[in-house]
């Protein structure tokens, strides 16, 4: 029997199990879902004794499904959800429900801890100014408002390595993970001494950190009672859910660059040398590969633009998807098709729910800019697809500005199924897209990690050489020059909008309960 692998994906909404063999082809893919709890406005937790029970369901369900024996199984990969904060207790018990990614309540600590260190002192030490989403600012909120939780904090952890300590009795996290936490030092790739004297954290609280195909710890006894795993098979360590799916598509060498088109959107680029972004507007983390790093720019609306705009605006085409079983996004991208490139000045800007990169600015919004008589609901639709392609070569530009290469270009995502947001794409980033063979996403990544310590490939490129391919090719076309002209001016309404957001949520929050 050939060795297999399964990538274990701790989520936001569930565990999904992903069994592969030596040559990638999926086996299994199971998901258990769990809830999330929002106790207070723009809060976001979750039980980790959730993650685990879901877990081990997906790990059994998976085996059983594709009919593998816990033998074969030569190693597990680890990803998930970053940044959120677990606390341990002496014991290893769980102290409070964890602080998720998608948790806003900490921009008070957040503004603290850049007042504090200074925001050339946070660049230095962790390559990344502090966000509500990262863990340092969770671990301060918990210092401020639950002491008694925090007195007895043993051990801090982030939701896979919740998991992994589960599986093996084991704290160990891996060095992507760990970038996003604020107190990672990502160029050294080791827990940064300055900013855990700086914010008074003990260093005895934070796990052993790993490269991400090396094996941390191994199953044990009683998490293979409850798996069906075998006791003593490898777990490696794994990567933050970005760095596991471009692992899992082969975004592993520099000048090869991921546009993920989901609910939000992210620009990922490897890269052989650690760069920072002068001013913090990318995302600076190692990478899974050992001795690489990356960069990463999110678009917080990118097909979730397109979602809003089919809800808001296409209750015909839904209709008409109702009648004829079509897809209602298929018949809004057919009549966009029919509208020129750069919809005879009609501009999107895609800040529906405020925007992260290049703006991190919570208090933008969407616009429509240079509607005219002409215009009708396909130059609305076009625009919207433009509008966040252009949203999404901010990002590419503030990469080409720190001399990466870009030589291609792999579009991902449920939005990347649309041929004619491709060409749109491919048209406002002047280059070629690609698509692959790989669908399962950070799991498959994640499987593919424990490949390499499980001794099955020698190294992270090899295992993705192996099983990842180019499955269709988008060119650039004539529409680039179109775009390249409209571009700027995309550039400039941001600058020219900015105070006018600010000033309209004043008045928003003034008149609205």
């Amino acid at each position: 029997m050939p060795p297999y692998l399964i990538g274990i994906d701790v989520g936001t909404t569930g565990s999904k199990a992903v069994l592969i063999d030596a040559d990638g082809t999926v086996k299994a893919s199971v998901t258990n879902e769990y809830p999330m709890y929002t106790p207070y406005p723009a809060w976001a937790e979750q039980d980790p004794d959730d993650w685990w029970t879901a877990t081990i369901a997906s790990i059994r369900q998976a085996m059983e499904r594709a009919e593998v024996s816990p033998n074969h199984v030569a190693g597990i990969g680890l990803t998930g959800q970053m940044h959120g904060l677990v606390a341990l207790d002496a014991q290893g018990k769980v102290l409070r429900r964890c602080i998720m990614w998608n948790d806003q309540r900490t921009a008070p600590q957040c503004a603290a801890i850049t007042k504090q260190v200074g925001i050339q002192n946070l660049l230095r030490w962790t390559g990344n100014p502090v966000l509500p989403g990262f863990t340092a600012p969770k671990i301060l909120w918990v210092r401020e408002n639950e002491p008694e939780v925090y007195r007895r904090i043993a051990t801090v952890l982030l939701p896979k390595d919740y998991v992994r300590y589960r599986l093996t009795g084991g704290f160990f996290s891996d060095v992507s993970d760990a970038s996003g936490t604020s107190l990672f030092d990502v160029g050294k790739r080791c827990w940064s001494e300055d900013m855990l004297k700086a914010l008074n954290i003990p260093r005895e609280w934070l796990p052993e950190v790993t490269e991400s195909p090396v094996v941390s710890a191994r199953v044990s006894p009683e998490a293979a009672h409850l798996t069906g795993l075998l006791e003593g098979t490898p777990v490696v360590g794994g990567g933050g859910d970005n760095a596991a799916a471009n692992v899992g598509v082969g975004v592993i060498r520099e000048g090869i660059v991921s546009v993920s088109l989901g609910t939000s959107g992210v620009v990922f680029a490897a890269s052989d040398t650690y760069r920072v972004e002068p001013e913090g507007k990318l995302h600076a983390f190692c990478h899974a590969v050992p001795g690489m790093w990356h960069l990463m720019g999110v678009m917080l609306s990118a097909a979730g633009s397109f979602r809003w705009f089919r809800d808001a605006l296409g209750d015909t085409e839904q209709a008409q998807a109702a009648e004829t079983g079509r897809d209602v996004y298929d018949i809004l991208t057919e009549k966009a098709a029919q509208v020129p490139a750069g919809c005879e000045g009609l501009l999107f800007l895609p800040y529906l729910t405020g925007e992260r990169t290049p703006y991190p600015d919570p208090d933008a919004r969407g616009v429509f800019f240079g509607l005219s008589l002409r215009h009708r609901k396909p130059h609305l639709t076009r625009a919207v697809l433009e509008g966040v392609s252009y949203g999404l070569r901010d990002s590419l530009e503030l990469m080409k500005n720190l001399n990466l290469p870009i030589q291609q270009v792999i579009a991902l995502g449920g939005g990347a199924r649309s041929a004619l947001w491709r060409q749109i794409l491919a048209d406002v980033f002047n280059i070629g897209l690609a698509t692959v063979n790989v669908t399962e996403g950070a799991p498959f990544g994640a499987a593919l990690l424990a490949s390499v310590g499980a001794g099955v490939y020698k190294d992270v490129a090899t295992a993705c050489d192996a099983v990842v391919r180019i499955s269709g090719e988008t060119a650039a076309g004539p529409a680039a020059q179109v775009y390249a002209a409209y571009y700027p001016r995309y550039r400039a309404l941001y600058v020219a909008l900015a105070g006018e957001f600010k000033a309209l949520a004043e008045v928003v929050a003034r008149y609205t309960q």
